[in-house]
């Protein structure tokens, strides 16, 4: 039961976390691989199906609808897959390629889940103590006083999201990420959208602008 309620988060909130490190930006959560196929031409994709995470129909649909709307922005006519397929929860790869190729997109861009994992942090035994010349914001730092909490548990989330040639049916840019849950949903799902569409910008594989 604690599994199958672990992969449920995993679908609806882990995936949506997603913070690539795209054009020098530093973040918290690292991308793990990013792979590009080097005989992909640029700028090859105008038309891209949208597949959001399953397992919540409406997270789904927020995140095809935020991905429709920024691509717009960059030139690309992005398609949300709900628009075009029944909500029957989850659905195969070659069904999806199936659908993209029948609504004449180029491209089909989905997230999948990979793992979860249970992670413990242990903060320091106290708070950091500054001191110096400057005053109390300037200086060497220590850790040295007891009453901090304890160490607690949280998931990290670990997912894909790949871009395929509808055309070819090869596999173009994949991108694997970890994250935590997310406070705000529809603020992690802005940022993934964001970061995502930065990424395969900066891969070259959308129009310019």
């Amino acid at each position: 039961m604690e599994a199958m309620k672990q992969m449920l988060l995993l679908r609806i909130v882990g995936t949506l976390f997603v913070t690539l490190a795209v054009n020098g930006c530093s973040t918290a959560t690292p991308i793990v691989s990013e792979w590009r196929n080097p005989a992909q031409a640029s700028g090859s994709f105008r038309r891209l199906m949208i597949v959001g995470p399953s397992g919540d129909a409406g997270v789904q649909r927020n995140f095809e609808d935020e991905f429709v709307a920024q691509l717009a922005a960059m030139g690309v006519d992005a398609l949300a897959s709900y628009r075009y397929m029944p909500d029957t929860g989850e659905t195969s790869e070659n069904i999806l390629k199936q659908a993209a190729h029948e609504a004449r997109a180029d491209g089909l861009l989905l997230m999948r889940p990979v793992r979860v994992e249970e992670k413990t942090n242990y903060p320091p035994v106290g708070p950091p103590i500054s001191f110096g010349i400057f005053g109390s914001n300037v200086g060497a730092e220590w850790y040295g006083i007891p009453g901090a909490s304890g160490p607690y548990r949280y998931n990290e989330y670990t997912s894909e999201t790949a871009l395929y040639d509808v055309a070819r049916n090869e596999l173009v840019w994949t991108g694997t990420v970890k994250g935590k849950e997310p406070t705000n949903v529809q603020t992690a799902i802005k940022s993934y959208v964001q970061t995502v569409t930065k990424a395969l910008a900066a891969q070259d594989l959308l129009p310019k602008s």
